[in-house]
């Protein structure tokens, strides 16, 4: 069976092991390039790309722990990007393997080596890396697709003024906000928060929004129109399992009213000029579970200077070490002063709070009457 020439970085401080791993992946149709100490394996892995790093974990400092070589590969793993490393010792053990593992090995080979498994390992291991870039290729390219599904830019009203942000919690977000042509004075506008994580999340949002977008702007103009029709196409195509919770609204200029359905989604916050603060509570059950769902509008007028807040759970569930929640009584705090940064300085103090990867999706959408 042919294999697909590698390139391959072998580092020990024995000559004759350097020699005889050369000879042996030469056989084997690879390129090696080989280093005999520490300080030349970080430089010659920084200098040019590798499919893959074979290094010792033993060199003259100390022969026998592997502390050094693991030392080296901490820091290796800083510099070299993505190439897979595989670890070699003659003294291995298994907490040795394990900790090798822990900073970034992604094998473990005992000296004297079996030329066989060597073989197999830097091949498995190289092709292993292959498919995880090429799924990470596109995951990436899936990312910048569904960044361009979201509104580009805030539209702007004489009466209203508009800002969103979204921040996934991986390559793939289940959070959907969007404004929606509705006709001559009148703005359309969602935040929705489908089921489950990643892809199948994505793929979700995606026929979600693609189901708003195929409304006429009448329809969008009519919340119970509007959430009637999205919800027969999301019931058709959909899983059983398969939901999003939704708040609509629809904004009418020459009113200055907003009408509105909640499917289940959390309660806006509405801070009035004066201070006093409201919640759009839902007014019906979830989107994409039954077909023919009793929809219940609700409307509410607004004045120059009200707020109001969308947002999506991933915000108040966030936790930080502890485990304590976010939660909403702090956000009517963030909800004065420019609105631009509104939505900036939320996901600011969210991340502050819960710092490292977020667990859920990040979606916040802000608006405020003007006269």
């Amino acid at each position: 069976m042919e294999h697909d020439s590698l390139s391959i970085l072998v580092s020990d401080d024995q000559p004759e092991v350097l020699e005889a791993i050369r000879l042996l992946l030469k056989s084997a149709g690879h390129e090696t390039v080989t280093a005999n100490s520490p300080a030349t394996l970080l430089e010659v892995a920084r200098s040019r790309p590798f499919d893959l790093i074979l290094m010792d974990l033993n060199y003259s400092r100390d022969t026998t722990s592997g502390r050094e070589g693991l030392d080296l590969l901490a820091s290796l793993e800083a510099g070299r990007g993505e190439t897979p490393v595989v670890v070699m010792t003659a003294w291995s053990d298994v907490d040795l393997a394990v900790e090798a593992m822990q900073r970034g090995a992604v094998d473990f080979i005992q000296k004297p080596w079996d030329n066989r498994r060597l073989l197999n390992v830097i091949e498995g291991q190289t092709s292993a890396f292959r498919h995880k870039a090429v799924a990470r290729h596109d995951l990436d390219r899936a990312r910048n697709v569904q960044r361009r599904l979201m509104p580009q830019s805030a539209p702007g009203l004489k009466t209203l003024e508009c800002a969103a942000l979204s921040v996934p919690a991986s390559e793939i977000g289940g959070d959907y906000y969007d404004f929606l042509d509705a006709g001559a004075g009148r703005l359309a506008f969602l935040l929705a928060d489908v089921s489950g994580k990643g892809v199948a999340a994505g793929l979700l949002m995606a026929h979600l929004r693609a189901s708003f977008h195929s409304q006429s702007a009448a329809t969008l103009a009519e919340p119970a129109d509007a959430i009637r029709s999205v919800n027969n196409l999301f019931v058709e195509s959909s899983a059983l399992d398969e939901y999003a919770t939704l708040f609509y609204g629809v904004y009418h200029e020459g009113l200055k009213r907003l009408r509105y359905i909640n499917c289940g989604h959390l309660a806006p916050i509405l801070i009035r000029a004066n201070g006093a603060i409201e919640r759009l509570a839902p007014t019906t059950t979830v989107l994409g579970l039954f077909a023919g769902m009793a929809l219940t509008e609700a409307s509410i007028d607004l004045n120059p200077g009200d707020t109001l807040l969308l947002f999506s759970d991933g915000i108040t569930e966030a936790a930080n070490p502890d485990g304590d929640e976010f939660g909403e009584d702090c956000l009517p705090a963030f909800m004065r002063g420019a609105l631009p940064s509104i939505p900036t300085r939320i996901l600011d103090a969210v991340r502050t709070f819960s710092p490292g990867a977020p667990s859920d999706d990040r979606t916040v959408l802000c608006l405020r009457a003007r006269g």
